[in-house]
């Protein structure tokens, strides 16, 4: 480890990676050069956005039974979000980077060039061709783009092993095989550096020296000490936002779409005046879920592409300091529960999808469109903005494809009772109502038209056998024909008892995202 003293404020600055070529000063954000034995100061480093993230420096961890500490860190921008690239240094000495975008992390090792140009069936793509959904066969494994985009640094801290200066920017494509991650970096042009690793959880790489849910509501909503400023600079409004986790705020008075990640809030387009969606639930009421008060963030109403029978439904945006984000999804045939799934499935088939052990066939696939925004979320959302659906499985456990231009998405959504729900949110008189007639109507009529179907399958199959029954004992030949009518008669009644209410449900994968980045990766990254 080399220390040196920073030359603008007189601060030790350590060097512990041999791979860093720059360091900024964690007291005066003094951009240190290293060249051979010597230093020099080539500026100043734009200060990170305090985010949501409970990782900082010097977080340490366990990956692959090799030890290492988080060093230092870049923050990329992107034209819908933001996500951060923890610099990571191995016991070894050897080097790495952990992605962190909202709430999902990935740690990956740069591959040497050469093992990289051997590793891929074909010539690596040129960044402009690629778009989400693009196959690469790399290594053994055939590998989908899942995010393919442009960002530009805008901070950072600590140890980087390149020089990082303004308007440093990175075309970057992410790909994935199920767990496994490869991110071709063209930051240097072409061929692109290859970067290989998979999907990681911070439980699961044993994190120490992590930041507490109290030190991340204290200093999420600031700039190296510096306030994000609450008012909406369209129309003057106060505008409550969720520090660091949400920081694209859709102005509830004016409609105005506000980006808070930068020093001094923007607007960045002021919405059509639209009237107020009347919701079940509001931005910023909390509910008691799985044990932890989640918040609600934001909400989104959208619509499908169905010329013949549009349907509308409202997505939630959650938010549990500990869990991460949730989303609740309302439709008028119920609610659903969606995570953005961190494994992505494989797909077994053209239309079957492979997840957990189970199979999933697929189902409807449409367009969704964003009519309607409310609150605050990690990624910038649009009235107008689109993302293909495709589901697979029944509704009430079903895997969801989300793409949009710049991304994919896979979703898990379970279906969620309006009692439950209610439960959840206990304050709510509206889902409290909602929960109490959905209960009186199932005990008027448990299954509506399907109950009759069964009365009158059971009677029909009641006279079939009475009727048949004695000349079965007769011949001993009508026992086959009388088990396959029976069959014949409930099948239809099976087939619509196993999918009934399934219907199309989409989810913003903005989101996750999103952009799921969503809800998605809501806010994607690298």
């Amino acid at each position: 480890m080399q220390t040196v003293n920073c030359p603008g404020c007189g601060a030790e600055v350590s060097f512990r990676s041999s791979a860093a070529v720059m360091a900024v000063c964690e007291y005066c954000h003094s951009t240190l050069l290293r060249e051979a034995d010597a230093v020099r100061s080539i500026g100043k480093m734009s200060s990170v956005l305090e985010d949501y993230t409970p990782l900082q420096l010097h977080a340490s961890g366990v990956w692959q039974g090799q030890g290492f500490a988080l060093v230092g860190r870049i923050q990329l921008r992107y034209d819908a979000g933001l996500w951060n690239e923890w610099y990571v240094l191995f016991d070894d000495g050897t080097d790495g980077w952990l992605a962190d975008a909202s709430g999902q992390y990935m740690l990956t090792r740069r591959m040497p060039p050469e093992a990289a140009a051997t590793a891929s069936v074909n010539p690596l793509p040129k960044f402009e061709t690629l778009k989400p959904g693009d196959g690469l066969f790399f290594d053994k494994y055939r590998y989908e783009a899942g995010d393919v985009r442009t960002a530009r640094c805008t901070g950072g801290e600590g140890e980087l092993p390149f020089q990082v200066g303004a308007g440093w920017t990175a075309q970057v494509a992410d790909f994935r095989n199920e767990g496994r991650f490869l991110t071709l970096d063209y930051a240097d042009g072409y061929p692109p550096s290859v970067y290989t690793g998979e999907l990681v959880t911070l439980a699961g790489l044993k994190c120490q020296l992590l930041r507490g849910a109290d030190e991340i509501g204290r200093t999420a909503d600031k700039y190296r000490g510096k306030a994000v400023p609450l008012g909406c600079p369209n129309c003057g409004s106060p505008i409550a936002y969720r520090a660091g986790m949400a920081s694209f705020v859709v102005c509830p008075s004016c409609h105005s779409e506000v980006d808070c990640t930068t020093s001094t809030a923007i607007v960045l387009e002021k919405h059509a005046e639209v009237e107020a969606l009347q919701t079940s639930l509001t931005p910023g009421e909390v509910g008691t879920i799985d044990g932890k008060p989640y918040t609600v963030l934001g909400l989104l109403q959208c619509i499908d592409d169905d010329e013949d029978e549009a349907s509308t439904w409202v997505e939630y945006l959650l938010f549990n300091e500990e869990a991460g984000l949730l989303w609740l999804v309302e439709q008028d045939a119920g609610w659903d529960r969606v995570r953005v799934l961190d494994t992505w499935p494989r797909m077994s088939t053209a239309k079957t999808a492979a997840f957990e052990g189970k199979e999933f066939r697929q189902g409807f696939d449409y367009e969704s469109r964003v009519l309607y925004a409310a609150g605050t979320f990690n990624w910038r959302v649009q009235a107008g903005d689109t993302t293909r659906l495709t589901e697979f499985g029944a509704p009430a456990r079903r895997l969801t494809r989300e793409t949009s231009e710049t991304e994919i998405v896979w979703t898990l959504s379970t279906t969620v009772s309006r009692s439950q729900v209610a439960q959840w949110f206990k304050g709510n008189k509206a889902l409290a109502e909602a929960a109490r007639l959905s209960e009186a109507r199932r005990a008027e009529a448990p299954t509506g038209d399907l109950a009759y179907c069964r009365k009158t399958a059971w009677g029909v199959a009641i006279v079939m056998w009475v009727l048949n029954l004695p000349l079965a004992f007769f011949n001993g030949r009508n026992f086959a024909g009388l088990f396959v009518g029976t069959l014949l008669l409930w099948a239809p009644v099976w087939i619509v008892e196993h999918y009934t209410g399934e219907r199309k449900s989409g989810r913003d994968g903005d989101g996750g995202d999103g952009d799921s980045d969503g809800g998605g990766d809501g806010g994607g990254g690298d």
